[in-house]
This record gives structure tokens, sequence and C-alpha cells, in this order.
């Protein structure tokens, strides 16, 4: 049992090979995904494709895995030295995710911000979606839940999702990682005890659903 594995299996028993069968998509690898990606590798998800177009700047560094790069690609620095990790360097807009392929991947994981993205892919792959809301400007990680879009509360994001899928005549249903916390600030404040256990929860959430399948 001497392999980096060693502790999962004795948590995952027989299942663990559906673990390492998984195929996810990861979309942003920013404060909520970068942990996401660290919690799902470390794991032992056989398969991880990570879509993002940024760099890395300072003002990452309160929060986001890998920012201490300054100037580089994310996924590119969140890939190294991690095998079975795939990268995809480009913008994530409606269009793009309109002609990309999610028929391969057991799950889609949407750590991004950009509404117009977020709202399509619920268009899109909803049947095996999970979806991150909004993590800024809050202190409490306890308060995080896990909802239908459609049962959240008290979350900034989640309603403005909410109102932009009823318009757009959305009908379906998925999960998402949400905090019903009251914002603690203005403008973009954000605290990595916070972001960090978003994607640690999506990740956790992603594990659940794969041992679910049979």
């Amino acid at each position: 049992m001497m392999d980096r594995f060693a502790r999962c299996k004795i948590l995952f028993e027989n299942d663990f090979i559906k673990i390492q069968n998984a195929n996810i998509l990861l979309l942003g690898v920013g404060g909520v995904g970068g942990f996401c990606l660290e919690a799902l590798y470390r794991t032992g998800i056989g398969s991880i494709t990570i879509v993002d177009f940024d760099v890395f700047d300072i003002t990452n560094q309160n929060r986001q895995l890998g920012s201490e790069n300054i100037d580089e690609i994310k996924v590119d620095v969140l890939s190294k030295n991690r095998v079975n990790i795939k990268t995809i360097n480009i913008k994530i807009t409606p269009k793009w995710i309109e002609d990309f392929d999610f028929d391969r991947f057991d799950l889609v994981i949407d750590a991004i911000d950009d509404m117009s993205a977020k709202v399509a892919l619920a268009h899109k792959c909803s049947n095996k979606l999970l979806s991150s809301m909004g993590g800024a400007k809050k202190l409490d990680p306890t308060l995080i839940q896990i909802a239908s879009i459609w049962k959240t509360n008290g979350d900034g994001l989640a309603k403005k999702f909410r109102y932009e899928l009823r318009k757009s005549g959305f009908k379906g249903d998925f999960d998402v990682v949400f905090s019903p916390e009251n914002p603690k600030c203005q403008g973009l404040g954000s605290f990595v005890g916070v972001t960090g256990s978003f994607g640690l929860t999506l990740a956790s959430l992603a594990i659940k659903k794969i041992l679910a399948q049979t």
C-alpha cells in the first residue's frame, strides 16, 4: 500500500477505481478552481482538463495556488509536475461553450465568474454540471452549502444566476456550492479560507457524484 493513493484506497476501497477512471473538465483555476483542482488531483481523478486564459498577477497571491509565478499562464503553472492534467489556454465564452464537445467528460465543474458563460454552460451540459457561486467578500467557510441552483438563498451571484437562467428560458437543474453569508466589504475583497473552501467543497461534491455513478 506504499503509493501516493494508499490512504485514498483505504477510504474508498473498491470504489477507488471509479475515481481513477473519471474524466473531469474544470473551467477556471483561480481562487476557487485552483483548490478544486488540487483536491481532485490528490484524490486520484484519472483525467482532468483545466481551462483558463489568465496569467497570475500579484493581487492573486492572497488566495490562488501557484500565484507566486507572476505573469505566467495559470494552466501551465498548475499542470506542471502533475501527471494526467490536460490544459486549454483560452477565454471561456458562450461561443467557445457552444462549439466545445462536453460529451467525453463525466463531470463539468464551473469555477468561473462570467455570467453569460455560466448561463451558456447550464444550457449546454446541466446534466453533468457543478457550479460555484460567490465566494468573495465572505469570512466564514462553515456557512458554505450545496443545493440545487433553484434552492439557493442569500448569495448575490446565485440570485443573479437564477434571474439570468429564467430570462434565458432554462428549465433544467444542477447543483451549486454557495454561501448565504452577508458580504463583509465592498469591492473585490476575498479570504482564502472561504474561496479555497468553495473549491474543496466542489471537489467533494464531484467525488460523491463519481462514486454514485454505476
